[in-house]
C-alpha cells in the first residue's frame, strides 16, 4: 500500500485529503504540519509521496517559521527527499502562481484547493506516483 504524507495546517482540508485518499485511493495517509515529523518520515523512507500545503501557518524548522515552499527545499536537501514526489496544494494561486511555486520549491506538480473533483485528484496522485520524481536521475 502506498503511503501519502499530507502536510496541511487547516483541519478541514486535512480531513478532506485523508478521506479522499483513503476511501477513493486506498492509500495509507499520515497528516501533520509538524516539520520534524515530515522530515523524519522522509528520512526513514516512511512515505511514497508528499502533498504539501503552500501556506503553513504554524510550521517551523530549526527554530524558524517555514512555509510549504521552504519545507520542500528542506526535503529536497535530504538524501531520500530527492527521490520522493511532492505535490503542492494551494488555495491562493493567481494565474501563474502555482507554476512559480512548483519551480521555486522543486515540487513535481500542484493541486488547487478546494478539491472539487475527488476522483480526478486521486487519479492525479496515482499518476505522480507512477511517474515518480520528474527530476530524478
Amino acid at each position: 500500500m502506498k503511503r501519502i504524507l499530507v502536510v496541511e495546517d487547516d483541519p478541514h482540508n486535512a480531513l478532506l485529503f485523508r478521506k479522499i485518499l483513503e476511501r477513493r485511493g486506498g492509500f495509507e495517509v499520515t497528516v501533520t504540519e509538524d516539520a520534524g515529523v515530515v522530515v523524519g518520515l522522509v528520512r526513514s523512507g516512511g512515505t511514497d509521496l508528499v502533498i504539501m500545503d503552500v501556506s503553513l501557518a504554524n510550521t517551523s524548522w530549526q527554530g524558524r517559521a517555514v512555509n510549504g515552499i521552504e519545507l520542500c527545499a528542506v526535503l529536497r536537501s535530504e538524501p531520500r527527499g530527492v527521490s520522493i514526489p511532492i505535490v503542492l496544494a494551494t488555495a491562493h494561486a493567481m494565474r501563474g502562481d502555482a507554476e512559480k511555486f512548483v519551480a521555486q520549491s522543486g515540487a513535481d506538480g500542484y493541486v488547487s484547493k478546494p478539491i472539487l473533483d475527488h476522483q480526478g485528484f486521486v487519479d492525479g496522485v496515482r499518476a505522480v506516483l507512477e511517474r515518480g520524481r520528474k527530476d530524478a536521475a
